[in-house]
């Protein structure tokens, strides 16, 4: 057993695969890693835009009389 341990560790051959496999697994779960950073970040911008358009039109309701702000909300209210 020890023979074979040795005759692993002693191969250059057999390191630089070992090597190989092991920068190529590290590889693929930096990209991955990446990937998931970039779609959360994609998500946070698509979320903070849409509350800045929902604090626009909070404001615009909020500018409106109240009589104005009823009709224009009656357009938007199922009936």
């Amino acid at each position: 057993m020890s023979a074979l341990v040795n005759f692993l560790l002693t191969n250059p051959g057999i390191l630089g695969i070992g090597a190989a496999i092991v920068a190529a697994l590290g590889w693929g779960l930096r990209q991955r890693l990446a990937g998931e950073r970039a779609e959360r970040d994609r998500q946070a911008a698509g979320e903070a835009a849409a509350r800045e358009i929902a604090d626009q039109v909070q404001n615009d309701i909020g500018a409106l009389p109240a009589a104005a702000a009823r009709k224009e909300l009656k357009s938007w209210a199922r009936d």
